[in-house]
C-alpha cells in the first residue's frame, strides 16, 4: 500500500484577526483543500510575542510528515496542498513554495514569480511553503532585532527560515503557481508584534 504523506498547517494569529473574521476565513480555506490536511494548528499569540514565536510554538506541535504554513490574513486556493504535494513528490524537494495572487496591492511586491530557486544566491521566498517537519522543526524560526541587518542585507524571519534550511541541505523548489492568496488590509504585520493589526491585539 503506498503511504499517502500527511500534513499539518500551522496558522499563527493573534487577537484582533480572531475577532476581525480574518483567522476563521483562514481555517475555511484550508478545510476546503482537495488534499485534506490531517490537522490544522491555531497558534494563538497570547504574549506578543509575534509570528515567528507564534508559529514556532505552533509548528513544534506538529507529528506528521509534512507541515504547512498560512498567516491568518491570507488564504488557501483550494490546490494548493494538493499542488505542493505533488511538487514534492515529483521533485524529491524537502521545501516547496508556490506564488501567491496579491488582493488589495496594485502590483506584485516580490518579483520571484516563476525564477528557479537557487541555494547559492537564495531570493526572497514567502513563509506559505509545504516543509518536511523534521527539517522545519530541526531548524524552527528566528527574528532579529528589528530594522537588524546581516551581511548587508535585512532579514525576516521568514528568508532567515530558508538559508538555515539551505544550510541543513534542504532541496528547495518553486513551484511557479498561483496557489494562494496574500491580502493587504493596512494591517499588515510582517511579523512583528507592536505593527499593524497586532498592536490591537489586547484592545
Amino acid at each position: 500500500m503506498t503511504h499517502t504523506p500527511d500534513i499539518t498547517v500551522v496558522i499563527p494569529t493573534h487577537d484582533a484577526r480572531v475577532r476581525n473574521g480574518m483567522t476563521k476565513r483562514a481555517v475555511g480555506s484550508v478545510l476546503a483543500q482537495t488534499y485534506p490536511a490531517a490537522s490544522i494548528v491555531v497558534e494563538r499569540d497570547l504574549t506578543g510575542g509575534g509570528a515567528p514565536r507564534t508559529r514556532h510554538q505552533g509548528l513544534m506541535k506538529a507529528a506528521t510528515d509534512w507541515v504547512a504554513f498560512l498567516d491568518s490574513d491570507d488564504q488557501m486556493k483550494p490546490v494548493h496542498l494538493e499542488r505542493l504535494m505533488a511538487c514534492a513528490q515529483a521533485t524529491g524537494a524537502d521545501y516547496v513554495y508556490a506564488w501567491y495572487e496579491a488582493v488589495g496591492f496594485g502590483s506584485d511586491p516580490l518579483p520571484h514569480f516563476g525564477k528557479v530557486f537557487d541555494p547559492d544566491n537564495p531570493t526572497q521566498t514567502t513563509i506559505t511553503t509545504l516543509v518536511r517537519r523534521e527539517l522545519a522543526q530541526s531548524v524552527g524560526f528566528w527574528k532579529p532585532p528589528e530594522g537588524a541587518l546581516i551581511g548587508g542585507e535585512r532579514y525576516g524571519e521568514d528568508f532567515q527560515f530558508t538559508v538555515e534550511c539551505i544550510k541543513a541541505g534542504a532541496k528547495i523548489v518553486h513551484l511557479p503557481e498561483r496557489t494562494w492568496l496574500w491580502n493587504f488590509h493596512g494591517g499588515n504585520t510582517s511579523g512583528q508584534a507592536g505593527r499593524g493589526d497586532a498592536a490591537a491585539r489586547r484592545t
